[in-house]
């Protein structure tokens, strides 16, 4: 009997726990969460059923098409760069030059960095009268910018804020996946007369696709949740400014959970950015598919 239990019950005990915290903490909340979306339910209780009201109301809400633009393009802003960026790093990384392991280890500085040490050094970086950006642009007789007062401008500081805390991550994972890649490859192309870029672009890009794919999926994945940088750059503003020029959707659901306590309103933006996420993810996963069928 025991061993019949060891044969085909205990794989499934061992994975057990996965599936008991997954229902508790991720599965129950998605589930909740939804069932609060079809609820008037505000500061002052549950008003009953509503059915899809709040997904209209979402839909007919300037401030959340402001929202979702914003997070759009913080996405193109941060992802692209960001990805090409860790690329270049990661290449770098992957050639014999000395204290090599010290830059390797120095990539993760930025992840490891207390949340509150970016806020304290952005903010400074990018004051208004005082931040060193602007001191920097004044000396090629550019006039000092107020970075949080327009779309652009502050687009800009929060992409550079999310591309600093997460290049070195994406340029660890591909240096991982270059590590994996025999060196007879790359000999064989030195003696074919190819030169350092030329292998990078013919060997390196195309052997580690898997993992470019992996990081545009979770970036595009973070970028959709996108919520403590710019929460840092407005010092605590869940709002994104006074114009809202660049509140993301998870600002926007913030502030109307747990400032305007409209749980039902908040709950449906929640599942609006689970419902984008997914598709995102689909997405970049078909372009993924269909890029390695292409290469075949």
């Amino acid at each position: 009997m025991w061993n019949r239990f060891d044969l085909h019950g205990a794989p499934y005990l061992f994975i057990a726990p996965f599936f008991v915290l997954f229902a508790g903490f991720g599965l129950f909340p998605l589930v909740y969460t939804a069932w609060v979306s079809l609820r008037a339910w505000d500061l002052t209780g549950d008003s009953g059923f509503v059915g899809l009201d709040n997904y209209e109301r979402l839909l007919g809400d300037p401030d959340f098409w402001n929202a979702l633009g914003n997070t759009a393009g913080l996405l193109v802003l941060a992802t692209g760069p960001q990805l090409v960026l860790a690329l270049v790093v990661a290449g770098l990384l992957n050639r014999p030059i000395r204290a090599l392991l010290v830059f390797r280890l120095g990539v993760l500085i930025p992840i490891v960095t207390s949340v509150a040490a970016v806020a304290i050094v952005f903010g400074q970086l990018y004051g208004r009268d005082s931040g060193l950006v602007n001191g920097v642009l004044g000396l090629v007789g550019v006039d000092p910018i107020d970075w949080q007062a327009s779309k652009t401008s502050s687009w800009i500081a929060v992409a550079s804020m999310v591309n600093w805390r997460w290049t070195g991550y994406n340029a660890l994972i591909y240096l991982a996946a270059m590590q994996s890649i025999p060196r007879d490859l790359y000999e064989a192309a030195q003696l074919d007369g190819a030169g350092a870029i030329r292998q990078f672009r013919s060997i390196t890009v195309p052997l580690i696709r898997p993992a470019l794919i992996f990081t545009v999926v979770m970036s595009t994945i973070g970028g959709m949740q996108l919520f403590t940088e710019p929460l840092l750059f407005g010092q605590g503003d869940v709002s994104g400014g006074s114009l809202r020029q660049f509140q993301t959707i998870a600002m926007y659901m913030f502030e109307q959970s747990f400032q305007n306590f409209d749980y039902g309103y908040g709950s449906t933006i929640a599942w609006m950015i689970f419902l984008l996420t997914v598709l995102a993810g689909i997405t970049n996963a078909l372009v993924g598919r269909r890029l390695r069928g292409g290469t075949q």
